[in-house]
């Protein structure tokens, strides 16, 4: 019998989907007998493009990677997460988030690949070889991090393992985060090493050096930042209550840097750095600031980059994914584009970020000069006026083209009113605000699940960013590069590049009503910080980083004796009796406050968890510390013990979270 399910062990010789027509003449992997696989470069190859899947990208049905920020501040689906709800999310039997295919599946290639590359005995292009060893480490760092946000400390397990009881419980040993995110590090440093600076099929279908910088800038911020938040906590090694110092194998464990101040350190400068070669070689694509309106407008590359069937042309996305129809290789974005997102609906929030473009808050531009005033929110069309380019170009607003040819089966022309009232993802405007972020203007991508505009993975405004912020965490100022870079997006978004006039009309107690960047651990932020924060949540709203900022940032943690209501468009001030909008043709309104919407008596704006009493948001989003790691299953703790129980197990739980499945949140 398997002792331990540390890996499912997948069936390796399957058709590999291929993301572009460059690999279409590979010999196929159900022809290649296991004695000659992974002995070329040809099914080296492949076998690395068959991993790709390891990366984010659109799935077939719903709203793709835009609507991964869904169930933070940003972003609203139709129903809550549990995990707003404590008491609800309990610790699991089997499953969850223990799972290591993605890895044992990298492993698997070390194994088979590296010694016979070492000894020069693969056959074919050595640059061909190379780089996709190259490839196969930054594939391994990406499925190592993607573990690492969501369970911490975990092994770091270099190759593929026996099914002996003895080896895989010694291997299920807990390594501390920070080790394992020093081993993500390694990996993408090989992965720089044999990585070309161009990926070799010339589109950035295939990844790059500069995307194993950028990922590289990434994981060192996500880990500096986490514990730099989460110092003195349990969340971190050595930390009062930390679990991992209740097994042997970690009760002496030491920073390599000599204390976590220090390691601090060393993972923000490895942000700065690595982040630091991709921007200053990778330029900003250019913004004109206006929505293309009709067919004969002038194009926006800013705007049309996040929706084109072929990105190859952006230099400014260094990696994305292909679609093709005639493979049966599709999307279904492009209609959700022109409907509601999948009844994902952006929220209040997120729309109230967005600054004026004389770079102040929406607070402290009220009634302010006509250029440069602050028109309110009872009108759905007033809102992106006089705002950041980047809410202009991608609110949605009724009477705007989403498309300049006729649209397939399922789209809509025409941006018709928000349906408060729909009742699916095809048709509900979850909050009343949609989003037209990755749109594509040829209706041919609009038939049901038919659409084949490319997927972005990575984008070089991130390395930016990643400066930006690991700059002013570490040294608590913005540098020359910091300040180049921050004007440099600003000038983008048509913004004053000017951040000091953003900084100093900041209402830090205002901003907290809405945003919960503005805490972390609790305690509001500095303006400057709050304001990299904001400009970050701006540029990649609805790319899928929200929730792993909020969770790194330490910034949930006022919820938890502070409920917090997600909250949409501004429906009791006037938009509930806009014509034609939600009356009946005998003008009745088919509003009804506790059944399909909820009462003004919360106020004015659509709280659309507060409609029914049996919504597990009702009473508002809450939050438990436990829950910023996810608990690890009962079972996955008694596989990996000696003795058969819990107690004998070599993997510990996560902070304050038990052990026995059924169990909530401890605190």
């Amino acid at each position: 019998m398997k002792y331990i399910k540390l890996y499912t062990i997948v069936f390796l010789f399957t058709q590999v989907m291929l993301s572009c027509d460059d690999f279409l003449d590979r010999q196929p992997l159900s022809t290649i007998t296991p004695e000659d696989y992974l002995t070329n470069a040809s099914n080296i190859d492949a076998y690395v493009i068959g991993r790709y899947d390891i990366l984010p990208t659109h799935g077939q049905w719903d709203f793709g990677t835009f609507e991964v920020d869904k169930h933070t501040d940003n972003m609203a689906a139709m129903q809550p997460s549990a995990i707003y709800s404590p008491g609800i999310l309990l610790v699991p039997q089997t499953g969850g988030s223990w799972w290591f295919d993605q890895i044992y599946q990298t492993n698997f290639f070390f194994d088979k690949v590296i010694p016979n590359w070492r000894k020069g005995a693969i056959k074919g292009n050595k640059n061909t070889i190379n780089h996709a060893v190259g490839e196969m480490y930054l594939l391994r760092a990406f499925a190592y991090f993607e573990r690492l946000k969501l369970v911490g400390d975990m092994p770091i397990i270099t190759n593929t393992l026996p099914d002996n009881r003895e080896v895989l419980i010694e291997n299920s040993k807990r390594m501390p985060r920070n080790e394992v995110a020093r081993f993500i590090l390694s990996d993408l440093d090989s992965a720089i090493v044999y990585l070309r600076p161009v990926a070799p099929d010339g589109a950035r279908n295939r990844l790059s050096k500069n995307v194993a910088y950028l990922m590289k800038s990434r994981v060192a911020l996500f880990e500096g930042t986490w514990l730099k938040y989460f110092k003195n906590t349990p969340f971190v090694p050595n930390g009062p209550g930390w679990p991992g110092a209740t097994k042997g194998y970690n009760q002496n464990y030491q920073y390599p840097s000599g204390n976590i101040d220090n390691e601090i350190n060393f993972f923000l400068t490895e942000a700065m750095n690595a982040a630091k070669v991709v921007a200053d070689n990778v330029a900003l694509e250019t913004n004109s600031g206006v929505f293309q309106s009709g067919p004969t407008q002038p194009k926006n590359k800013y705007f049309d980059m996040f929706g084109a069937e072929d990105m190859s042309s952006y230099n400014e996305v260094l990696f994305w994914r292909r679609y093709n129809e005639n493979l049966s290789v599709t999307n279904n974005v492009a209609m959700y584009e022109t409907r509601g997102n999948n009844g994902v609906g952006t929220t209040r929030s997120m729309i109230e970020s967005f600054l004026m473009n004389d770079g102040r808050p929406i607070y402290a531009a009220i009634n302010s000069t006509a250029d440069n005033t602050y028109y309110g929110d009872t009108s759905i069309y007033l809102i992106p006026k006089n705002r950041d380019t980047r809410l202009q170009l991608f609110m949605k607003v009724p009477g705007d083209l989403n498309l300049h040819t006729a649209p397939g089966s399922h789209g809509v022309e025409v941006e018709p009113r928000p349906n408060i009232l729909g009742s699916s993802g095809e048709t509900k405007y979850t909050t009343g605000y949609a989003i037209r972020k990755g749109l594509n203007f040829d209706g041919k991508h609009t038939t049901q699940a038919r659409s084949s505009i490319g997927s972005m993975v990575f984008r070089a405004v991130e390395a930016y960013l990643n400066y930006i912020e690991a700059c002013y965490e570490k040294n608590g100022s913005i540098d020359a590069t910091a300040d180049a870079y921050w004007k440099a997006i600003r000038s983008r978004a048509k913004v004053n590049p000017d951040y000091n006039v953003t900084i100093t009309t900041t209402n830090m107690a205002t901003e907290a009503q809405l945003d919960w960047g503005a805490y972390s651990a609790g305690q509001l932020v500095d303006a400057t910080l709050f304001n990299i924060r904001r400009e970050r949540r701006c540029e990649l709203m609805a790319e899928g980083f929200r929730s792993m900022d909020l969770r790194r940032w330490r910034s949930m943690d006022q919820m938890i004796n502070q409920p917090y209501h997600i909250e949409g468009f501004n429906l009791w001030d006037k938009m509930f009796d806009m014509p034609g909008w939600y009356k009946t043709s005998a003008g009745k309104t088919r509003l009804i406050e506790g059944n399909n919407v909820s009462s003004r008596e919360f106020g004015k704006y659509l709280q659309p968890y507060r409609i029914l009493p049996t919504n597990i948001a009702y009473n508002g989003y809450r939050w438990a510390m436990a829950h910023y790691l996810d608990p690890i299953a009962t079972q996955h703790i008694i596989n990996a013990s000696s003795s058969g129980d819990i107690s004998g197990s070599v993997i510990y739980q996560n902070p304050y979270w038990e052990s026995t499945a059924g169990t909530g949140a401890v605190q």
